[in-house]
Formats: structure tokens, C-alpha cells, sequence
């Protein structure tokens, strides 16, 4: 048998996620993925194409109701993007990812796509069809020895005086941490909402019960890592993390606006517990807010592609494709 195949029952979706998705990063976990398909109910549509009983390319998509888009699955849109990063679309060659693209039977937009690894480098491929999309920022503790040290000396002596001015200018008003207490999430949820209003994330009611769904299953997996910075007796920072395969990705956080500069301050404490810790790399993910290339962090391309229109002669193809495999 061969040809494409479409996938909708969830169960069916799991049992392919789990057996032939990597599981490399915490994002590739399917619980990690359940967390936001529950709260935004939208409908999967994996996309397969094999040969023989042999996967050979595996594009796990969500159906988009309000506009009739697809996305990546579980397809966790805030303000009409997805959030989660490092998406994998399996392809053998580029032939079979023509052949998933043209699977899709409308508009699509698939962001945070990894290239290279177990997937295909997307840097010379289909263009313009994949093009860049939002650059990932990675710590690596190796680099600099496992040494926080080191890594400060990475910088002029001048740009490490400034930082370090502005630290003790915080530390000064009496500096306390607090680790993995479970109920500091809720100000994380508080501060990001103070800060940014309708423009957070936890704005978006779904988001906020996939993020809480989230937060449970990493407790339950001892995978969640929450640092909770305190100045003067008052909450000034809090972020929550995921430890998976020796790294540490940093999901989301919320800083005091009373408190200018603590984002740093708790910032350049997680570089030195990750130090501290041997760890293999520290995840910042997309977005540089202006400081994350000052601080020598790694970037990692991510691409996206779009899909602007249907297919309609390929949709027809797969459609009786579809027909006679299930025959």
C-alpha cells in the first residue's frame, strides 16, 4: 500500500505521534501537546504518506474553524499565530514534502518549523514556499565551560561592570529566591496580565486552561522548574520552566513593573544555576526583546511555510488515493 493518508480520530493521532515523532525537546511530548488540544478542541489532521507499510512523511496538523486554516497540531493560536516551537514535519525528500504540502486541503500557515536533525534543512528548499520565520535563542553552558564566570568574562569589561552595577542596584534592597513553590504560577499569570493586558497570552481564556493543563502535567512529571525572585519582601519576578533531556525551556514569566531591570537579574540567575547544573542547554525561545543578542545568546532559524490557496487537483489526487487505500 501506498499513498497519502489523513488522520482524525485523536486516538489514532496519539498512537502515531508517539511512535514515530521525535521526542527530543519538551514541545515533541504528546501530554505537552494534549495540554492545549483540550483546551482548544480544534479537530487534528495528520497527514501521512507511505510506502509499503513504511512512514515516510508525517505532517501533524489542526483544522483552524474560525477562519478555515490549518496549523500545526494542536494548532494553539493567540492573535492568529501558534505558540509552541521547534515543529517537526517528517519528510524522506523533498518530493514527499511536496506531496504532504499538496495534501492540505486549504490555507495553511506552519510556524516554528525545525530544520535539519531528523527532519529535512529547509534552508534550500521550496523557497518561497519556506521561508525564515522567528529566531529561537539558546544558552550553552559548555561553551563557556560550565563556568558562569567565564561567561561574564565573555564580555567587555565595561559592559560587565554595567551589568553588574545593575544588579547589586536591585540585590541592594535585600534579594531572596524561592524554588518550585507551585502556587507562585498564579503571579505569573498576574504580572503578565498587569503588563500586558489584552496583548498576554493569558488573555485568551483557552490559553490560560492549556497553560494551567500544562503547568499540571510538568508537576506531575517532576519536569516543572519554577524560580521566584523576591526584592524588599515583594514578588518581582517569577518564571516557569520544563526540564527534559538535560535542558531547560523557559515557557513563560511575569516581573513587577516596580522592579525595572529584575528580568535581567532573574535571567543571568538562570545561566548560573545551568552552569551550576552541567546542563545541555538553556531555551529562551523566539523573540529578542532587545537584549537577548547582547547577552551572546545562540540563535536558532526557525521557518514557516504558507500555503495560500487549495490544491484542488492534488486535493482531488489524494482524495482517490485516499478512497482506494481504504478499500
Amino acid at each position: 500500500m501506498e499513498g497519502v493518508r489523513i488522520v482524525q480520530d485523536i486516538e489514532e493521532c496519539e498512537h502515531l505521534w508517539k511512535a514515530h515523532y521525535p521526542q527530543d525537546c519538551v514541545f515533541d511530548l504528546w501530554g505537552v501537546r494534549r495540554c492545549f488540544s483540550q483546551a482548544y478542541s480544534r479537530e487534528p489532521f495528520f497527514i501521512l504518506y507511505e510506502e509499503d507499510g513504511e512512514l515516510l512523511g508525517f505532517l501533524p496538523l489542526s483544522r483552524i474553524e474560525e477562519n478555515g486554516t490549518y496549523a500545526f497540531f494542536p494548532g494553539e493560536t493567540w492573535q492568529g499565530k501558534t505558540w509552541m516551537e521547534q515543529n517537526k514535519i517528517l519528510a524522506r525528500d523533498e518530493d514527499i514534502l511536496r506531496i504532504l504540502f499538496d495534501a492540505i486541503p486549504g490555507k495553511a500557515n506552519v510556524r516554528y518549523v525545525c530544520s535539519g536533525s531528523d527532519v529535512l534543512d529547509f534552508s534550500n528548499l521550496i523557497k518561497p514556499r519556506i521561508v525564515p520565520d522567528e529566531v529561537g535563542y539558546l544558552f550553552f553552558p559548555a561553551s563557556h565551560g560550565f563556568s558562569y564566570d567565564n561567561y561574564l568574562t565573555s564580555f567587555s569589561g565595561k559592559s560587565r561592570k554595567k551589568i553588574l552595577s545593575e544588579i547589586e542596584g536591585l540585590t541592594s534592597k535585600g534579594l531572596e529566591y524561592r524554588f518550585n513553590e507551585f502556587t507562585d504560577v498564579e503571579w505569573v499569570f498576574k504580572l503578565n496580565l498587569d503588563n500586558f493586558g489584552e496583548s498576554s497570552y493569558f488573555y485568551d481564556p483557552r490559553f490560560m486552561e492549556a497553560f494551567e493543563n500544562l503547568v499540571g502535567f510538568l508537576k506531575r512529571e517532576n519536569m516543572l522548574r519554577v524560580v521566584t525572585v523576591i526584592l524588599g519582601g515583594k514578588v518581582a519576578a517569577v518564571d516557569i520552566g520544563a526540564i527534559y533531556n538535560n535542558s531547560c525551556t523557559l515557557l513563560a514569566g511575569g516581573t513587577n513593573r516596580e522592579f525595572q531591570g529584575v528580568a535581567k537579574l532573574i535571567n543571568l540567575h538562570h545561566m548560573a544555576w545551568a552552569c551550576q547544573e552541567k546542563m545541555e542547554s538553556l531555551d529562551f525561545l523566539c523573540g529578542d526583546f532587545g537584549w537577548k543578542e547582547r547577552f551572546r545568546l545562540s540563535p536558532r532559524p526557525l521557518y514557516q511555510f504558507n500555503i495560500k490557496q487549495p490544491h484542488l487537483n492534488h486535493v482531488e489526487q489524494w482524495t482517490e488515493r485516499l478512497v482506494a487505500y481504504a478499500s
